[in-house]
């Protein structure tokens, strides 16, 4: 009996451990990406003063994709910009939930080449919070975005890139709130 009761335990103890390892592993791997700038995250906020370099032109490609059996259709509306690294632009991706269900989304972004990634920064992005939609609903969702002037001369190009995700199918009174 007494050995029953300290199995229980320390079986108790190793799932209390996993849940902790599984709940503080996504803020664990934000501060690693931050902190090594791998895997494409971007800094959230544009620094205040940026002089605009007008000598030189980057490109930007936007690239978006979802999961083959994914409900939604989603796509960026322009597939590239000339863009002066210090000077904000606003680009759009759409999106639309091809069922008819209400559903939530996320996007996750990536940068490429993994050095741009700390020289691209998002001051307004869908991907910031979940997007939440209607049966059949679409939209346009924004995108504000500053390549910073430091940004390394030998890279001309710069590839930002979503995936989008549907979180859960949601009843329509938890989709407004209700």
């Amino acid at each position: 009996m007494r050995d029953n009761a300290w199995l229980a335990g320390k079986l108790t103890l190793i799932v209390a451990g996993m849940f902790a390892f599984g709940y503080l592993l996504v803020p664990m791997y934000d501060v690693f990406c931050e902190i090594t700038g791998l895997n494409g995250k971007t800094a959230s906020t544009a620094s205040a003063a940026v002089e605009t370099d007008s000598d030189r032109l980057v490109t930007v490609e936007f690239i978006a994709s979802v999961n083959e059996s994914a409900p939604w259709e989603f796509r960026p509306t322009v597939s590239r910009m000339q863009v002066r690294p210090g000077k904000l632009y606003d680009t759009l991706f759409f999106a639309r939930n091809r069922t008819s269900d209400a559903l939530i989304g996320q996007a996750v972004p990536s940068v490429a080449p993994g050095q741009a990634a700390k020289h691209f920064q998002k001051t307004e992005c869908f991907c910031f919070t979940e997007q939440k939609f209607d049966p059949l609903e679409e939209r346009d969702m924004p995108v504000r975005f500053i390549v910073d002037p430091e940004l390394p001369a030998h890279i001309n190009t710069v590839t930002l890139s979503y995936t989008f995700f549907a979180q859960q199918r949601v009843s329509d009174a938890r989709l407004q709130g209700n």
